[in-house]
C-alpha cells in the first residue's frame, strides 16, 4: 500500500454540499457507462453484461454525494508554535497551499499528466485502454502497471477507504464516471494537483514545491517538475531527499513520458536530465516535540470543539525550542545507552530477498516500508553476515559496513550456532546507528521508556516535555499520563513533614536493620532493607537523606505519623489517595507522574508555592486577534502552601544530595553548587528517577517499562535518570549565572554550622531516634496495614 493511499485527503467530508448542474447535451453517465460495457464486451457476452447491470444498479444509490468537490474549501490548519516562534506541529488538514489550475504552470500539469494519466483529456473517467494496456502488461510478466486514471484518485482520495478489494475498485470506477459527468477536466485536474500528498507533510504541488525546493511553483523547471509528478506513485520511497537513487530513475522515467507525448522536446528532457536539483533544507518540523504539540491539541480541542482544526488557530506555547530539541536527545541518548547493556532480542523480521541484483532495490524499499527509520536509528536489511562482519543496505540504498565494536551489542546474534530465531542472516531487518566518528553498530529499538519535563517554578511555564522515547512508536504520553512509584524521590516530602514536628538537620537516626515478624503483623514477615544492604548505624537526618537510607525513612515516618505525612504531601500538589497512609509511604510505594513531581519539586525551587503548570501561553486565529492569553507572573502570596523556613532548610539538605549524596556527579560534571535534587529507585529498581532544579528551572527524569518489569539489579536513578538530567541541564543553565545563598527566613537560626527552626534549636526539638532500640517496637494497626499492603502490590 502506498503512502499517498494511507495518508490520503479527507478534505470533501466537511465541504458545504451544493449540487451542480449536471451537463446538458450529454448521455447520463450510468447509460454510458453501459455502453462501454457492451462495446467491450460484444454481443457474445450478454450474461457477463446482465452481471455489471445489476452491479451498477446496486452500487449506484450508495455512491456518495460529490458537491463537496464543487466548493472545495481546504481548512486552515492549527499550528503549534514553541515560545520563540517555532513550528512544533500541525492539525488538520497539512500543509497545503491550494493553488488554482490557471495558476499551475503548464509544465507541471504536463509532467503529472505524462506520470499519470496520458490521456485524461481523452477518456471520461475510465480508460478501458489504459486498463487493457496494464492487464496484458501484468499478465505477460513485462512488470507491474497501474491504471488507476487521475479522475478515479480524485474519487478514491477524497471518498474511498485504502482497502483493495473488489467492491471498493467498483465503487472507485463509478465514482470516476459521476465525477467526470458533473466536473469538467480542469477542474478535476486542479483537485488532484491540490489534493494529492507527496510526501515531506505536502499536500497539492504548490505546498511539495515549497516543501522540497524552497521555492514557488511558479518558477518550477522541467527537471524539477519531473521530479515532482513522480512523488505520487510512492511518495516515501521516491522522496529524492531520502531516497535520490531511486528518486532521479522515477524523475528519468517521467521526462521519458513527457517527451513519448510531446510535452517537451528531446533537447528539453537531456537539459533536464543534466540538471543538479537543489534541495531545500528540511525545515518542518525541526524540534522533536510530538508529546507536546499533541498535549496542546487535546487542550485547545477541548475548548474550541472540531473548529480547532478549520479556523487556522495559531497556539503558541511555553516550550524553547532549544531546550526541547535538548531535552528529546538527552532521553533518547539515556534510553540507548541503557540498551546498550542489554540483551540482543534478535531482528525485527526476515525478508526474501531475490537473487537477481536488478530487483532488489525494490524488495528493499517495500521491506523497509514496514520498517521506517526510528530518527537517528536506521532501518536496514542484512546482506552479507559473518560473526566479523555484516553488511546491510538502508532504505535510501546505502550500503553500510559493520565491523569491530559496532558487532559487539548483537554478539549472540552472530554467533553460529546461535538461537536461529535471534541471528542475523541474509533478509534480517536489523537497526543502525552512526557514531560519532562515522562508525556504524549494530543496535535494537529499546522495549524500555523514558519521560522528561522541565517547568519554570516562578511561573509554571512548561518549557520541555518528552512524553516518551518515540511518538510514532508510543503515543502513551508518560509526562502526564503514567502512574509510577515514585521510589525515593519521594522521601523529601517525607522529610519536610518530618521538619515540622521537631525533627532537624542535625537529628540523629538509627540506619540499623528493622524487621516485623508475622506475630506481629498478622500476615508475613516483612524486613525492609536499604538499596546496597548496608547500614551504617546513628547519622544526621541530613546524611540519611543524602545517602537515601530506607531505614530512616521507616523510621522518620513512624515517628510523624503516616496520616500526618500525607495530608502533608498534598501540600505540594500531591493526591492523597495516591498515597495510602501506610509506612511503605517511606518507600516511595505511592503513585506520581513525571509532571506531578515537576510541580511538587517547583514548591521546593520557588519559596513555597503550589503552582499550576502552563503549557499555552496565547491563541490567535489566523488574523492575528488574541482568543485565549494566559499571563506568566510569580504567583501570590495565597498560593504560598510551605512555610519559608519548612523550604530554606529542605534546600539545604537536598543541595547536600548533589553535594556529597547520591547525585554527587551533577555538581562535579555541571561545575556549579546551585543545583538541588533527589534520585530515585524503586523497589526492585523497576522505576528510576531523577527530579532536581536550579532556582530557574525544575526538571523530572523517569526511566522503566510500561508492564513494570526490573531495570536490573545494578541499575539505580543515580545511574540512569541523572545522565539525563545532567545532559539536559548543561544546556538549559547555560549562561545562567551561578546563584549565592538563599536570604534566610525570618524565624531560622544557625547552631555550630546547621540550620533549625527558631523553637527547635538546641534541645527543643528530636534529638534522636531509635537509638535505645534494637528490636523495633511492634507496629501499630495503622503501621500493620502498610505491611499488609506491600505484599499486595
Amino acid at each position: 500500500m502506498s503512502e499517498s493511499e494511507r495518508t490520503a485527503g479527507r478534505a470533501a467530508a466537511d465541504a458545504p454540499h451544493v449540487k451542480p448542474k449536471a451537463r446538458s447535451g450529454r448521455t447520463p453517465w450510468p447509460l454510458r457507462m453501459l455502453g462501454v460495457l457492451a462495446g467491450l464486451l460484444g454481443a457474445g457476452a450478454a450474461a457477463v453484461l446482465l452481471l455489471a447491470t445489476i452491479a451498477l444498479a446496486v452500487a449506484y444509490p450508495n455512491l456518495p454525494e460529490i458537491s463537496g468537490l464543487t466548493d472545495y474549501q481546504p481548512k486552515l490548519p492549527m499550528r503549534v508554535l514553541s515560545a520563540d516562534g517555532v513550528l512544533l506541529g500541525e492539525f488538520g488538514e497539512e500543509r497545503r497551499d491550494f493553488t488554482p489550475i490557471a495558476e499551475i504552470p503548464k509544465v507541471m500539469q504536463q509532467a503529472v499528466l505524462a506520470a499519470e494519466d496520458a490521456r485524461f483529456y481523452e477518456h471520461g473517467g475510465v480508460d478501458f485502454k489504459g486498463v487493457l494496456r496494464a492487464g496484458l502488461a501484468n499478465f505477460s510478466g513485462l512488470g507491474t502497471q497501474g491504471a488507476s486514471t487521475i479522475t478515479m484518485q480524485v474519487a478514491r482520495n477524497f471518498y474511498l477507504s485504502t482497502e483493495k478489494t473488489l467492491s471498493r475498485k467498483l465503487y472507485e470506477v463509478l465514482l470516476a464516471l459521476k465525477i467526470e459527468s458533473r466536473l469538467g477536466k480542469d477542474k478535476i485536474l486542479e483537485l488532484y494537483m491540490n489534493q494529492i500528498y507527496l510526501g515531506q507533510r505536502a499536500y497539492g504541488f504548490a505546498a511539495a514545491s515549497v516543501a522540497y525546493f524552497g521555492k514557488p511553483l511558479a518558477d518550477i523547471t522541467v527537471a524539477e517538475a519531473a521530479m515532482l509528478a513522480g512523488l505520487p506513485k510512492a511518495p516515501s520511497a521516491f522522496n529524492p531527499i531520502a531516497n535520490p537513487k531511486r528518486a532521479v530513475a522515477r524523475q528519468h522515467y517521467v521526462l521519458d513520458r513527457m517527451l513519448e507525448n510531446g510535452f517537451i522536446t528531446a533537447e528539453q528532457r537531456d537539459a533536464a536530465i543534466n540538471q543538479k536539483l537543489v534541495y531545500h533544507p528540511r525545515q518542518e518540523l525541526p524540534v522533536h516535540a510530538e508529546y507536546v504539540a499533541e498535549t496542546a491539541r487535546q487542550l485547545v480541542f477541548a475548548q474550541f470543539g472540531a473548529e480547532a482544526y478549520t479556523r487556522g488557530l495559531n497556539v503558541t506555547l511555553t516550550i524553547e525550542a532549544k531546550e526541547q530539541e535538548t531535552a528529546y536527545r538527552a532521553l533518547r541518548n539515556g534510553i540507548m545507552t541503557y540498551e546498550q547493556r542489554q540483551f540482543y532480542r534478535g531482528p525485527e523480521a526476515y525478508v526474501d530477498l531475490p537473487a537477481d541484483p536488478a530487483q532488489l532495490d525494490a524488495r528493499v524499499a517495500e521491506a523497509l516500508a514496514e520498517h521506517p527509520d526510528n530518527d537517528e536509528i536506521r532501518a536496514g536489511i542484512a546482506l552479507e553476515v559473518s560473526p566479523k562482519k555484516v553488511v546491510a543496505v538502508l532504505q535510501s540504498g546505502e550500503l553500510v559496513t559493520v565491523t569491530g565494536a559496532g558487532l559487539k551489542p548483537v554478539e549472540s546474534g552472530l554467533a553460529e550456532k546461535g538461537n536461529p530465531k535471534t541471528q542475523i542472516r541474509r533478509g534480517a531487518v536489523i537497526r543502525l546507528v552512526k557514531g560519532d566518528k562515522n562508525a556504524w553498530t549494530i543496535t535494537q529499538l529499546p522495549e524500555v521508556e523514558g519521560a522528561f519535563v522541565a517547568v519554570d517554578p516562578r511561573t509554571g511555564a512548561v518549557r520541555a516535555l518528552v512524553g516518551g522515547f518515540d511518538y510514532a512508536k508510543n503515543k502513551f504520553n508518560h509526562v502526564t499520563q503514567a502512574w509510577r512509584q515514585p521510589g525515593s524521590s519521594f522521601k523529601p516530602f517525607i522529610y519536610s513533614a518530618a521538619l515540622e514536628k521537631g525533627f532537624t538537620p542535625s537529628t540523629i537516626i538509627n540506619d540499623a536493620p528493622l524487621f516485623f515478624s508475622a506475630d506481629t503483623t498478622g500476615s508475613q514477615a516483612w524486613e525492609p532493607k536499604n538499596y546496597d544492604g548496608k547500614y551504617e548505624g546513628p547519622m544526621t537526618l541530613r546524611k540519611a537523606l543524602a545517602k537515601s537510607k530506607n531505614m530512616v525513612s521507616i523510621r522518620i515516618l513512624q515517628a510523624i505519623g503516616p496520616s500526618y505525612a500525607q495530608q502533608w504531601a498534598t501540600r505540594f500538589g500531591f493526591d492523597a489517595d495516591k498515597h495510602p497512609a501506610y509506612l511503605t509511604m517511606a518507600l516511595g510505594a505511592g503513585s506520581v507522574t513525571p509532571l506531578q513531581m515537576a510541580t511538587a519539586y517547583s514548591v521546593f525551587a520557588n519559596g513555597g508555592y503550589l503552582v499550576n503548570p502552563v503549557l499555552i501561553s496565547k491563541i490567535t486565529d489566523d488574523s492575528g486577534n488574541v482568543l485565549a492569553e494566559t499571563p506568566l507572573v510569580p504567583p501570590a502570596e495565597s498560593a504560598r502552601t510551605v512555610d519559608a523556613r519548612n523550604i530554606f532548610i529542605m534546600n539545604s539538605l537536598l543541595q547536600e544530595v548533589t553535594r556529597s549524596g547520591t547525585a554527587a556527579s551533577a555538581k562535579v560534571k555541571l561545575q556549579r553548587g546551585d543545583i538541588y535534587g533527589k534520585t530515585g529507585t524503586t523497589n526492585d529498581s523497576m522505576d528510576a528517577w531523577f527530579a532536581g532544579y536550579q532556582r530557574t528551572i525544575v526538571a523530572v527524569a523517569w526511566i522503566g517499562y510500561d508492564t513494570p518489569r526490573k531495570l536490573g539489579a545494578r541499575e539505580t536513578g543515580g545511574g540512569l535518570a541523572l545522565p539525563v538530567w545532567i545532559d539536559f541541564m548543561r544546556v538549559a543553565l547555560k549562561g545562567v549565572p551561578v546563584e549565592g545563598d538563599l536570604p534566610v527566613p525570618e524565624g531560622v537560626v544557625n547552631r555550630d554550622g546547621e540550620w533549625y527552626f527558631d523553637e527547635f534549636s538546641g534541645d527543643a526539638g528530636v534529638s534522636s531516634l531509635g537509638l535505645e532500640d534494637t528490636v523495633p517496637a511492634a507496629p501499630t494497626e495503622e503501621e500493620r496495614n502498610s505491611i499488609l499492603d506491600i505484599f499486595r502490590r
